[in-house]
């Protein structure tokens, strides 16, 4: 019979032994879990952000921009100060309509040289009767026929000077409207607009304050389209083409993963060494090229969110 003293060795063996079991079970579990989650690359999500400057000067009058809020492309947000610019479109309207009022009126100047020449015609005739009746002289005909030579000169070198005054006013009439249209594309520029269709990340400037041209007044990006920049060592690229689907990994408060479906949209077709604040010192040293892999987004990422690609 087993005494006491080794019923309790052999119960301690059995623990042991079972205990070893179960480490090993458990190792095996999380390498498995691992490996098949290892990702190819590894990046932070990022989005494609405008900068939209002022291209006027003057008071912001109104800015109706939240961050955090989405907006469609083309929304009306601000309006900078527009009167002075408004000021000149008018100036500019008068001088255009004064200039057309100073256009010759070249019929009624015509008219008079027409006039006269139906007479002198009139005249001529009846001189050439009363020569075939004897009744007056050639001398009389020539003179007449004179006269008619020079009012048809007159009547030409009229309408060709009243001809080049009109045109050299049209002109200075069209340059006024190339300055109209300036001026109407800078009262456009004072009404600030979206350009695409995205949400608000920064807002830089608030109402009554000064703007003035190229001052940011804010930054808009479009969050439902994202992409997420990796880098893949030189083994990997002869895997990887344009348009090649892969799926982008992010990570949730649960410690469960997020999948969204993205392709790869850009490969840089030149190698550069590992950005520092990714990998580490040792493998810095490595050639690597960055790839872009695109994706909808459906709210989960963020920008600046890390995320893991696997490559399908």
């Amino acid at each position: 019979m087993q005494t006491l003293k080794e019923k309790k060795s052999g119960c301690v063996l059995a623990k042991v032994a079972l205990y070893g079991c179960l480490c090993v079970m458990l190792m095996s579990a999380v390498g498995c879990r691992k490996h098949k989650n290892d990702a190819d690359a590894y990046g932070v999500c990022e989005a494609t952000e405008i900068t939209v400057s002022s291209e006027a000067n003057g008071k912001m009058l109104q800015f109706g921009v939240h961050e955090g809020e989405y907006y469609e492309a083309g929304t009306v947000v601000g309006c900078i100060d527009t009167f002075q610019t408004y000021l000149q479109i008018k100036q500019l309207e008068s001088s255009i309509n004064a200039t057309l009022a100073r256009r010759p009126d070249a019929t009624s100047q015509v008219r008079v040289l027409d006039d006269k020449l139906n007479t002198l015609n009139k005249e001529k005739q009846r001189v050439s009767n009363l020569i075939e009746a004897n009744a007056a002289s050639t001398k009389q005909l020539d003179d007449i026929q004179a006269e008619i030579n020079i009012t048809k000169s007159q009547i030409a070198a009229t309408k060709s000077t009243l001809s080049t005054q009109d045109q050299s006013l049209l002109e200075e009439v069209e340059a006024m409207r190339f300055q109209m249209q300036q001026l109407q594309h800078a009262l456009e520029n004072c009404r600030i607009k979206t350009p695409i269709a995205g949400t608000i990340i920064n807002k830089y400037i608030e109402e009554n304050e000064l703007a003035y041209q190229g001052k940011p007044l804010f930054k808009i990006a479009d969050l439902s389209n994202m992409f997420i920049k990796v880098y893949v060592t030189e083994d990997m690229l002869s895997s990887i083409k344009l348009n090649q689907k892969a799926i982008v990994c992010l990570d949730n408060k649960d410690g469960k993963s997020i999948k969204l479906d993205g392709k790869v949209t850009w490969i840089s077709p030149k190698a550069e060494f590992t950005p520092k604040m990714i990998q580490t010192k040792d493998d810095r040293v490595n050639l690597v090229y960055a790839v872009k892999v695109s994706f909808k987004n459906d709210g989960s990422a963020k920008i600046g969110m890390p995320g893991d690609v696997l490559f399908k």
